[in-house]
């Protein structure tokens, strides 16, 4: 029987951190992820806003009927392929993405719990959260960081799109969640409580 663990909290929370030190704690054959992030709609079927742009923020960006099916077919021990989403990058190759059964299997993403038909598959929800503050300005660092974006440019993504849907999509169902772990400083202890419960669902499964 697979195990599915869901992953949420808003942009810049630590769900890339939480990620990261799970797959370094197990193997391919114990934990298998699949992320919302590949499932976004192609660029050129966005719905855009008055001025051109295109919110990412929304769930409509997102097909997340066919992340729910592909969770389906995992459940039933069938392996999953997605092209993965580079987010517009055209000099980027994107690679297929293979998603192999296993007995743990992690959802991650914004709208996981939004989605009824994702939600209801999810046997241990956890939410990520930080406070408002925290999040700005990790994302400030990340963005011009890793993807050359100027200040003005990531506030004015962030009071537009990225802080009300959050507000409207993602913080409501916290109060869903089996888990909270709080990451306004440090995550640390929480997410060693997270492995060490996973390796029990693996040793006593």
């Amino acid at each position: 029987m697979t195990y599915f663990i869901g992953i949420t909290g808003g942009s810049a929370s630590g769900k890339t951190y939480l990620l990261n030190r799970i797959q370094e704690a197990f193997t391919d054959k114990e934990i298998s992820l699949i992320s919302q992030d590949n499932y976004y709609f192609e660029y050129e079927k966005q719905i855009k806003e008055p001025d051109g742009s295109v919110n990412f923020d929304h769930p409509q960006s997102v097909d997340l009927l066919a992340l729910a099916h592909d969770i389906e077919l995992l459940k039933q021990g069938k392996t999953i392929s997605r092209k993965e989403y580079t987010f517009n990058n055209r000099d980027k190759i994107p690679a297929i993405i293979t998603v192999q059964p296993s007995p743990i299997i992690i959802v991650e993403g914004l709208f996981i719990y939004y989605q009824p038909e994702i939600a209801r598959q999810i046997d241990l929800k956890i939410f990520i959260e930080s406070h408002e503050y925290v999040r700005l300005t990790r994302r400030i660092i990340r963005d011009q960081r890793e993807r050359g974006r100027t200040l003005e440019d990531v506030l004015e993504e962030y009071n537009k799109y990225v802080a009300p849907m959050y507000k409207r999509y993602v913080e409501p169902f916290r109060d869903d969640a089996d888990i909270i772990i709080p990451n306004h400083k440090s995550m640390t202890k929480s997410v060693d409580m997270v492995i060490l419960y996973l390796k029990h669902l693996l040793q006593n499964g």
